[in-house]
This record gives structure tokens, C-alpha cells and sequence, in this order.
């Protein structure tokens, strides 16, 4: 499958939960980039909104298809994974 192989390229020469953590990180910032465009859009000069809806199409769509992803991993998405990724990063990043 293409989804497979992109994801795999992504985080290739890593342990399943490496993989499932970045996958989850992934999915994570993508929410936090939709959310930003929203608010930017909603915000916008007329100048800029079509490019603010592009944003929106953009990471909307690749948070369908990085939660489709995780399904077909049996991976859970919930608030506790979320956070526990979330500190998973800091953690890494602090070292």
C-alpha cells in the first residue's frame, strides 16, 4: 500500500514503538497546525484567505490519513496517548 510505504520512509530503522510514538507526535502537530490555521483564517484579510483555506484542506487531509494510518495499526487515539506522547518528546528533547 502507498500509505505503508510513505509512513515506513518516514520513520524507517526504528522500533515499533518508536514508530507508533513519531506517528502519534505526527498526528499531534498536524492538530495543532489545523488548529492554527482555523484561527488564522477566521482572522484573515481578504488578501489571505484563500491560501488560510488551503492550510485547512492541507492539514485536515493528512490528519485523515495519518489517523487512518494508526487504525490500521491498532494504535488508540485518546487524550492519555496524546499526553503521554507529548511528554515522551519533552523528555527526548531535555537529553
Amino acid at each position: 500500500m502507498q500509505e505503508e510505504y510513505m509512513l515506513e520512509k518516514m520513520i524507517k530503522g526504528k522500533t515499533e514503538k518508536e514508530k507508533e510514538i513519531e506517528l502519534l507526535q505526527e498526528i499531534n502537530n498536524t492538530k495543532q497546525k489545523l488548529k492554527l490555521a482555523i484561527i488564522n483564517f477566521e482572522f484573515a484579510e481578504e488578501d489571505l484567505i484563500d491560501y488560510y483555506i488551503y492550510q485547512i484542506k492541507a492539514n485536515q487531509s493528512k490528519l485523515d490519513y495519518l489517523i487512518k494510518i494508526a487504525k490500521n495499526r491498532g494504535i488508540v487515539l485518546n487524550r492519555i496517548e496524546e499526553v503521554k506522547t507529548r511528554m515522551y518528546r519533552k523528555n527526548n528533547m531535555a537529553v
